[in-house]
């Protein structure tokens, strides 16, 4: 894959989670009994640049979305609960991908996601608040961010099976994976 293409399908992707993003901004929580809480469809777009680029390029993808995401629908207190759910929820996964496909499948990575991504945007709620009563809210929103979790990673690994582009990308960046650890070259 050369730079243009690489470029075009980061771009994609961003667009993709920002629109999610805002779609799903636009429908009221469906979870009367735990306000605040969504599916996270544009974690949808994260799960799928985890398994078909590179860290350094799916990093750059999060930044992209949750600025886009803030400037186009949000204020400073949503991109800080977007950001640390995101970064939390983004270091986690690829914590447990490391794992390998042996251990954890698409579907764990996504409901390991799913439950930090509250717990970081928890976090900065106690911080907003000066109090860590607010954290008291973590069991719901935890059981919540993983039945999330599971319906984004089912969706992510049918994607990821069905669609031929996506296969494309992800065959080139495993590939590109094995070449690098084959010659003991650093790994991004």
């Amino acid at each position: 894959m050369n730079k243009t293409q690489k470029l075009i399908y980061i771009a994609l992707l961003v667009a993709q989670g920002v629109i999610l993003g805002l779609i799903e901004n636009m429908f009221p929580s469906p979870f009367a009994f735990a306000p605040g809480a969504k599916l996270g469809l544009a974690n949808l777009i994260t799960i799928v640049a985890l398994f078909t680029m590179p860290k350094r390029d799916s990093f750059r993808l999060i930044w992209m979305r949750l600025i886009l995401t803030t400037l186009l629908g949000g204020t400073v207190s949503t991109f800080l609960y977007s950001m640390s759910g995101s970064l939390l929820s983004y270091f986690g996964m690829l914590l447990v991908k490391s794992l390998g496909p042996k251990r954890v499948s698409i579907i764990g990575i996504s409901a390991a996601g799913g439950f930090l991504h509250n717990v970081g945007q928890l976090l900065v709620a106690s911080w907003i608040a000066q109090s860590w009563t607010v954290m008291l809210y973590l069991p719901v929103m935890s059981l919540l961010g993983i039945l999330a979790g599971i319906v984004i990673g089912i969706a992510g690994n049918y994607l990821l099976v069905h669609v031929r582009a996506l296969q494309k990308f992800q065959l080139d960046y495993e590939l590109t994976q094995k070449t690098k650890k084959g010659s003991g070259g650093y790994q991004k």
